[in-house]
């Protein structure tokens, strides 16, 4: 990822298939609505595991407000909503604000692991704190 790209992607109604569902690793989706408190408490969260998990994720957010069509489609019925999609399919869904270290520890099991160069062992998950 370059500098110049932001580290959460905007998705909406038109870009969720080629960017979500056609994306060749993990995406983690939330969906979320600007009058949703949680939603702003998550957005820095979100942020950083964006850019500490860049090569094993893709971090994309979807307002609720604007994109009804997908909301409805994917079933989501409350802000915030969590959703991790890789292939083109729903493989975990979480509900509701947490702290970046709960988080993490709740998608390790969707996410890739990365090999560290050298060393023949996996490297674990970015930095919790």
């Amino acid at each position: 990822m370059t500098t110049t790209e932001p580290a959460v992607v905007t998705v909406t109604d038109d870009t969720f298939e080629q960017l979500v569902l056609r994306s060749p690793r993990p995406v983690l989706v939330e969906f979320w609505a600007p009058w949703c408190g949680p939603c702003r408490q998550l957005a820095p969260v979100l942020d950083e595991i964006a850019r500490e998990e860049a090569d094993r994720l893709t971090v994309a957010k979807l307002n609720t407000d604007e994109n009804p069509a997908t909301m409805v489609a994917r079933n989501v019925l409350a802000a915030p909503t969590l959703q991790v999609y890789r292939d083109g399919e729903l493989v975990k869904e979480l509900v509701g604000a947490r702290p970046k270290r709960r988080l993490l520890q709740e998608l390790e099991d969707v996410l890739p692991h990365v090999v560290e160069p050298g060393r023949g062992r996996v490297a674990p998950a970015a930095s919790l704190d």
